[in-house]
């Protein structure tokens, strides 16, 4: 029985597709009917990705799996996405978790059988499938029935996109175009050829860029210790192993390197292709190992035949002073290895295919041309006796991939399947879970850094009462969400931090050198802001005090005499925000010693933020101050504090009044847009809340903190839905749709910058994202 007779003509000419059961349909195939209960119903999507997929050894699998895991871990309230793997000939592999079934792409009736049970699950929604030219080789014609055949819609990411094909390869492509909803490809250069030699529609078209790792960088010297390599200048490639990669071109290139640097060593990783072991075994390897011997390189060139672990990977990647990508192929549309690379701030010298072209145009990486042996050597040889220009590289490689991490690119997907399926309910991101990892990554004995570069500390920042303010808090809360006990040490540091800043006229000072000396900024900048943090933080850790255990309970009364003292310089207060954290702070107190004095000192101060208001709220503009400027949100949360422990009415308008004006202006479209540090919001000088950059993440704590507390006291106003729509501003849901959050070092990226995101991650915007995660703890995800 021949395919056509399969699959039947009636029903590829079905008008109505329904799912139905062919009569030569064979009934073992006929399970899917007792599948688990739909998760429709909590209005989460199936989405079946259909490709190759770990064991399997390839690289379109691994990338399968790494987008699964992306998009799960994203958008798991949104989008569940199993998998659907492709098998061929006689492989049979073992999945560490349920798959939907699996497709042998030598056998035309598995085609069928995987159209029916998607077709005849309602839980699915929508089918990606993973192309790649030898994927469906030998039965390519199977394939393309199966996509008529699907009820489902369809999309397709091409890994490999031809310029000027054959008239029958521009058939089958435009004919695969026009089965599917949309088209995903990894380049512009893509793109362009789809819609320039198969006439495949503009709008029918995506670029997402090929994912990449958000990477931990460690440190270089101690990676090369771990492997064997220290004292070296490590030069690497890897992935499967083929002719294809070019290898002997590095190998011809070698000896001039070597001459010039004789402690230079070659990492190639990775194992023989296994489509290729099968056929011809080891010869391309074999034939490597001859090279090696011809060119004396045996003490330079390091094998590493293993299909290696992705952390494995990655640290040999990190410990690399340059990538070296040769392959051979002019049409090779993108490659995850080098993509890898870069992820880990590998300097690139490439030769020009279109991804590589299109990524190093920002200066991460050189290109030469194919096969030039001569020319890589002078330009390795060149870029190793300039480590400005590679430090530069490695910067611009970060900045590049960082947009592209898999957290960007399920982002990118989701849309798109949202998109496709046309919801109009806003995604739902899942709430990463409470990380610390950088917080004590950048606390060392005195108290928090305040400074990073990337994820490692900058010592000659210094340190800020500000940012250990801010870190008593969120230590605090994060003791009484967890109750563990690591916190406590860092508790005790940074309140320890917080005293010595206190002065005998009852101020703090703010900043700290590196050596534990108070700096002239001290002298010339307003301290009052980070007087009223202090308070802040003392009042709260008093609220929580008595949590703490016996051999920690003397920081109760250390704090109390602080913060009492305080409390009387900074009932004189000016500014605003100084204002709105001692009420804050004394809201907080109040739950540890209630005293009616704490009421009366509240009064005085909401007061003054009342005249504030009086004095500017004209027409249209009801807010404190003539413009909106950071950290806007702790005005009206400290008003409607005051109202919680006063009951006066005023408090309570007024803080409604500011807060619906603030929301008006920041959030759009269900999406926060902070108020950038280029270009504040003027009363005078209005303007839409255009995106120009310099969105920084402690404006958005301050307002996930206010929508909770609004939500505390009116919980039935939507505030919640708002808090959670603000707090996704951290995980993508802002103006360049990437992620802030970094869950591989549990950091917070500096802000969102014109074009990028600012990679340092500071103590300041870890700590916002750190208070604003946990201030959500408690709403459904």
């Amino acid at each position: 029985m021949n395919k056509s007779t399969i699959m039947g003509n009636e029903m590829k000419k079905r008008t109505k597709r329904q799912v139905k059961i062919p009569k030569y349909l064979p009934q073992q195939i006929v399970h899917h009917e007792t599948r688990r209960v739909s998760s429709v119903e909590n209005d989460c999507v199936e989405v079946v990705l259909l490709s190759s997929y770990p064991p399997r050894q390839c690289g379109i699998g691994t990338y399968s799996k790494d987008l699964q895991r992306a998009l799960n871990n994203t958008f798991g309230a949104s989008f569940k996405v199993n998998v659907y793997p492709l098998e061929s000939g006689t492989s049979k592999f073992h999945y560490e978790e349920p798959v939907l079934g699996t497709l042998n792409t030598d056998h035309a009736l598995d085609f069928l059988k995987a159209a029916y049970h998607i077709n005849s699950d309602p839980n699915i929604g929508l089918v990606m499938v993973q192309h790649e030219f030898g994927l469906f080789r030998n039965n390519e014609s199977s394939f393309l029935e199966f996509l008529e055949y699907l009820d489902k819609p369809v999309l397709l990411t091409f890994h490999t996109v031809l310029p000027e094909p054959s008239h029958a390869l521009k058939k089958t492509v435009s004919h695969m175009a026009s089965l599917v909803k949309g088209i995903v490809v990894m380049t512009h250069a893509s793109a362009q050829i789809l819609k320039k030699y198969y006439g495949v529609p503009e709008e029918k078209i995506k670029v997402i860029a090929h994912g990449t790792h958000l990477v931990e960088h460690a440190n270089k010297g101690a990676l090369k210790k771990k492997y064997g390599l220290q004292g070296k200048t490590v030069l690497s490639t890897f992935g499967l192993l083929g002719p294809g990669k070019s290898i002997e071109t590095t190998l011809d290139a070698l000896p001039n390197i070597v001459n010039d640097r004789p402690e230079t060593v070659f990492l190639i990783l990775g194992k023989t292709h296994p489509a290729l072991a099968e056929k011809e075994g080891q010869a391309y390897r074999e034939s490597l190992l001859q090279k090696v011997a011809q060119h004396g390189l045996e003490g330079h060139v390091r094998f590493v035949d293993a299909f290696l672990p992705l952390d494995t990977l990655l640290e040999y990647l990190q410990l690399t002073d340059i990538y070296l990508f040769t392959s051979k192929d002019p049409h090779q549309a993108v490659s995850g290895t080098f993509a890898y690379a870069l992820s880990c701030g590998c300097p690139v010298v490439s030769t020009p295919i279109p991804h590589a072209v299109e990524v190093l145009k920002n200066g991460a990486g050189i290109l030469f041309d194919f096969g030039d042996s001569r020319q890589l050597a002078q330009k390795v040889n060149a870029l190793l006796d300039d480590p400005v220009t590679r430090t530069k590289m490695r910067q611009n490689g970060l900045q590049t991939t960082a947009a592209s991490s898999w957290e960007n690119a399920a982002t990118a997907h989701a849309k798109l399947f949202a998109d496709t399926l046309k919801i109009t309910t806003p995604l739902k991101y899942k709430k990463p879970a409470l990380n610390l990892k950088h917080i004590r990554k950048m606390t060392d004995h005195v108290g928090i850094i305040q400074f990073a570069k990337i994820n490692a500390p900058d010592i000659e920042s210094g340190y800020t009462l500000d940012d250990n303010a801010r870190a008593l808090i969120a230590l605090c809360q994060h003791y009484e969400l967890t109750g563990n006990a690591s916190d406590l040490k860092y508790i005790k540091r940074y309140f320890d931090f917080v005293f010595r800043c206190f002065r005998h006229d009852d101020t703090f000072l703010n900043y700290v050198d590196k050596e534990q000396r108070f700096t002239e900024h001290n002298d010339t900048v307003n301290l009052e802001d980070a007087c009223g943090r202090a308070v802040w933080a003392l009042g709260y850790l008093l609220s929580m005090s008595r949590s703490l255990p016996d051999t920690y309970r003397y920081l109760e009364e250390k704090a109390q005499f602080v913060f009492e003292q305080a409390i009387t310089a900074m009932l004189d207060a000016q500014s605003p925000r100084a204002i709105a954290f001692t009420i804050k702070g004394l809201y907080f107190y109040n739950h540890f010693e209630e005293r009616e004095c704490v009421n009366e000192k509240i009064k005085k101060l909401a007061d003054r933020l009342i005249s504030l208001y009086h004095s500017e709220a004209v027409g249209d503009w009801r807010w404190f101050e003539s413009y909106l400027t950071y950290g806007n949100g702790v005005l009206p949360q400290a008003l409607l504090m005051a109202y919680a422990m006063t009951l006066n009415p005023q408090y309570r308008k007024i803080a409604q009044e500011s807060f619906d004006f603030l929301l008006s202006k920041i959030m759009v479209d269900g999406t926060l847009r902070v108020v950038s540090n280029k270009k504040w919001y003027h009363k005078k000088d209005p303007f839409d809340m255009e995106f120009v950059g310099g969105e920084q993440p402690i404006d958005v704590a301050y307002t996930v903190l206010a929508l909770g507390f609004f939500h505390k006291i009116f919980p039935k106003d939507g505030y919640d839905t708002l808090m959670q729509d603000a707090f996704a501003w951290f995980l993508g849901k802002n103006p360049l749709h990437q992620t802030l959050y970094n869950p591989c070092t549990g950091g917070c990226y500096d802000g969102l910058e014109r074009y990028n995101v600012n990679l340092n991650q500071g103590a300041e915007s870890t700590l916002s994202y750190l208070l604003a995660r946990m201030a959500i703890e408690n709403l459904g995800d």
